[in-house]
């Protein structure tokens, strides 16, 4: 016989004969019930089809255990990969994440933050757009509930930052670059929603002047979270049109390299630091798909793992103590040069 389908908590203590508030202690903390009574409601729950909503229970307390967490596009594999990693270090932790995308929208973000208010959070990890994002929102949202920001920052929001440190990681691959070859033109998109292109230009321009080369920028058009097409189309462009200065290009990130490689492929120009190699492309944040590019991208690594697990144990802290820091705090870590086929 199948076992009779609970609703909701009023239903169960109804057919366990346990009170609704003793039941709510349990579901909340089971060690604040007495053992027998532990032991009651444990077999009524082998004997009937519930389980409480975990999002519901939540609300009922002063401080919840849900985390939020809100990522710029989880249809972008980066974003999936770290977002993977905070949602992990939320659950090892004890609390119930709630992951939200922004599916590449300023607009969705704010609605995203809006949303999570009605969800009582104990805290919310935020990924943001960074410039393109509402600071009067962000700001307004923390001082309600303690806001962590990681990947993008957005200086003076947030309880802290955490992220890449553009500068050291952009300078340890232009240095490469230089040593093993021509000095690197830099391609990046002209508006870029995501401020780390902005570091990674400013950082470009100054290791280009500390190793004596000049700096060549190429912008290229286009809105929007397409990366692949946009690299692909005007870097074909200012390929066909032999617009970069050298045979060397840095590209802002991998997804703008993978798009030149494509440039580059459908031109008939060969990338790599071989014999018969017309053109060295190089990007950065080690996307997971650069590895198994054609030739496989030269980068740089994030280390993904020690970002989320910082920026979500900063959280937890703040949430153990109940004090909000004094000073807002920023963490950045170091990026590795990934040497492959493609520079």
């Amino acid at each position: 016989m199948s076992q009779r389908k609970i609703k909701n908590m009023e239903e169960f203590a109804a057919v366990s004969g346990i009170s609704r508030p003793t039941l709510s202690k349990f579901f909340n903390d089971p060690d604040s019930v007495r053992r027998s009574t532990r032991d009651r409601i444990e077999h009524a729950l082998t004997q009937f089809d519930y389980r409480p909503n975990v999002y519901a229970v939540n609300q009922n307390r002063r401080t919840t255990k849900n985390i939020g967490v809100v990522l710029p596009n989880l249809a972008d594999p980066f974003f999936s990969e770290i977002g993977r990693e905070v949602e992990l270090a939320c659950i090892a932790a004890g609390y119930s994440p709630i992951l939200l995308s922004s599916h590449g929208s300023p607009q969705q973000e704010r609605a995203n933050l809006e949303s999570l208010r009605a969800l009582k959070p104990a805290g919310v990890l935020l990924a943001p757009f960074g410039k393109a994002s509402d600071r009067k929102d962000i700001e307004s949202f923390n001082d309600a509930v303690p806001v962590v920001l990681f990947d993008a920052n957005v200086e003076g929001a947030g309880e802290a930052f955490v992220g890449a440190d553009n500068f050291q990681s952009v300078d340890l691959i232009v240095e490469y670059l230089c040593r093993s070859g021509q000095p690197p033109c830099f391609f990046e998109m002209k508006s870029p929603l995501n401020p780390n292109a902005n570091k990674r230009r400013n950082a470009y321009l100054e290791s280009m002047s500390r190793h004596g080369f000049e700096a060549q920028v190429h912008q290229a058009e286009g809105e929007g979270w397409h990366f692949e097409e946009i690299g692909r189309s005007e870097g074909g462009r200012l390929l066909k049109e032999g617009r970069f200065e050298t045979d060397t290009i840095l590209c802002s990130n991998d997804r703008l390299a993978i798009g030149m490689l494509s440039a580059a492929y459908s031109l008939d120009i060969r990338v790599g630091h071989g014999d018969g190699c017309a053109l060295r492309v190089a990007g950065h944040d080690d996307h997971p798909f650069s590895r198994f590019t054609c030739p496989s991208l030269t980068t740089i690594a994030q280390d993904y793992a020690a970002i989320a697990n910082r920026a979500a144990h900063t959280l937890f802290k703040i949430l153990d103590t109940e004090a909000r820091p004094s000073t807002r705090e920023e963490t950045l870590f170091e990026g590795k040069l990934v040497m492959r086929d493609s520079a």
